[in-house]
């Protein structure tokens, strides 16, 4: 079922040596977001772990870690309380990796980030037997102050 919600915007700067995927989920708790998400972001990474794709809940695959200098080209996901990225970075020479973010992923000279909150709406997340994993669940918010909802 898609919903529809107003929007607000985040933005973030990150510098050298930061994490990336720990620093979001404090932002996120501290602004206590209830359905955050990641719109853009540029920056570069020193070192990332990275779950490959194919993965299942019975056989979770490989995870690499990386310790070189690339390039963020993209990087989006939820970011409730288990948050859910992917990322795809670009080597020197422009080859390009991709995953799931499992950590790791340290700024080596910024990480320029925009969060949007969907501020209609809540984020959660619960097991699906489909796919072993837990997945996004779209609430609408209640209205805390009236008991009704948004």
């Amino acid at each position: 079922m898609a919903m529809a919600s107003p929007l607000l915007c985040f933005t973030l700067r990150l510098g050298p040596g930061e994490e990336i995927k720990s620093a979001l989920q404090k932002f996120v708790e501290e602004k206590r977001l209830k359905a955050p998400f990641v719109m853009t972001c540029v920056g570069s990474v020193s070192s990332a772990k990275l779950r490959l794709a194919n993965a299942t809940a019975e056989k979770p695959n490989e995870v690499i870690e990386l310790d070189q200098k690339y390039e963020i080209v993209s990087l989006v996901g939820t970011l409730n309380n288990s948050c859910h990225l992917h990322i795809s970075l670009a080597d020197k020479d422009g080859a390009v990796i991709g995953g799931h973010v499992m950590g790791n992923l340290t700024v080596f000279t910024t990480a320029e980030i925009v969060i949007g909150e969907c501020s209609n709406l809540t984020y959660r997340r619960e097991m699906d037997d489909r796919t072993g994993f837990p997945e996004l669940v779209v609430n609408k918010r209640l209205n805390h102050q009236m008991g009704t909802e948004v």
